[in-house]
């Protein structure tokens, strides 16, 4: 029993500092840190809630942004969603980030595939060209602009969905996970008479969930959030999106079609419809990344590392 102890205590003084026992006053601190960091994120969006659903008379006794929930009302996100543009520019942010994620996903799933075939058609020259395309930034804003106009898809929402249709880093994800699926397994399928599009359809595909579920949300976040390339190629003010919606609030202080009466009478004040509008944006990413967060370790650090 000695010699165990004492085994144990040579291996232990041999232990590198970062895999040693943390003290309590260690963890006394990281728990300090990790508060104060989870403060600073949530109380901002504290503020932002509490002022979307605050009356006038509360807006007003604060000075602005309110901190303590008084005369708590919904009324300026009945207003947003009961029509006019705030309501339009959400359902149009919502079409696009659905349908481009779409897109986005099919194009990206199967490029990744096809460039794990290492005898395909290619396939050295197109990761090559993937490649150098992420290091220098693709073809530039202005060729960009250029290639936009040329085809016609000028204030089209065509034009919030195919100029950021692909990432580079995101095919070299998929990849680095769908190298790593059992060949055995394809193989087989193969034997048995399986083709290609089977193969990745009924084996690649539903091994590779986490992964999915990661890129999925890199793309979603990427098309909800993006409000540049509607800066640039949108003209009518009907098909903004949200984000472009919410910069005019912000920004330019611009009353949104539909609210501007019930803002100008001071019904609603501009401070609350700004904030909800706000709550708005951050609203579905907040939902969706709890879902998908489970898979971020298996999706993303395995399938790099791995590959």
């Amino acid at each position: 029993m000695s010699v165990l102890v004492e085994e144990k205590e040579e291996t232990d003084r041999k232990r590198p500092v970062w895999e040693e026992q943390p003290s309590p006053v260690g963890i006394a601190a990281k728990g300090a840190i990790l508060a104060i960091a989870l403060l600073a994120i949530l109380f901002p969006l504290w503020i932002v809630v509490i002022t979307s659903l605050s009356d006038a008379q509360t807006i007003t006794r604060a000075g602005g942004l309110v901190i303590i929930p008084q005369g708590i009302t919904f009324d300026a996100y009945r207003e947003l969603l009961s029509g006019g543009q705030v309501a339009r520019a959400m359902v149009i942010s919502i079409g696009v980030t659905l349908v481009g994620t779409a897109f986005s996903m099919t194009v990206s799933v199967l490029a990744a595939y096809g460039l794990t075939r290492m005898g395909s058609l290619w396939h050295r020259s197109i990761l090559m060209t993937l490649l150098v395309t992420m290091f220098f930034g693709g073809a530039g804003l202005i060729p960009t602009y250029l290639l936009i106009q040329s085809l016609g898809l000028m204030n089209t929402y065509a034009a919030l969905i195919l100029p950021m249709a692909v990432s580079v880093f995101n095919i070299l994800v998929l990849r680095a996970f769908f190298m790593n699926v059992g060949q055995e397994l394809m193989d087989s399928a193969r034997i048995d008479g399986a083709g290609e599009f089977r193969i990745l359809w009924q084996i690649v595909l539903p091994l590779s969930r986490a992964v999915l579920a990661v890129i999925g949300l890199f793309y979603a976040v990427s098309y909800w959030g993006n409000w540049f390339n509607a800066f640039l190629y949108i003209q009518d003010q009907e098909k903004l999106p949200l984000q472009n919606v919410l910069q005019q609030l912000v920004v330019r202080q611009d009353r949104p079609s539909g609210m501007a009466q019930t803002i100008g009478t001071g019904q609603i004040p501009s401070l609350a419809v700004q904030t909800a509008v706000m709550v708005l944006a951050l609203l579905p990413v907040a939902i969706a990344s709890p879902f998908v967060q489970k898979h971020f370790k298996k999706g993303m650090l395995i399938g790099a590392i791995k590959g």
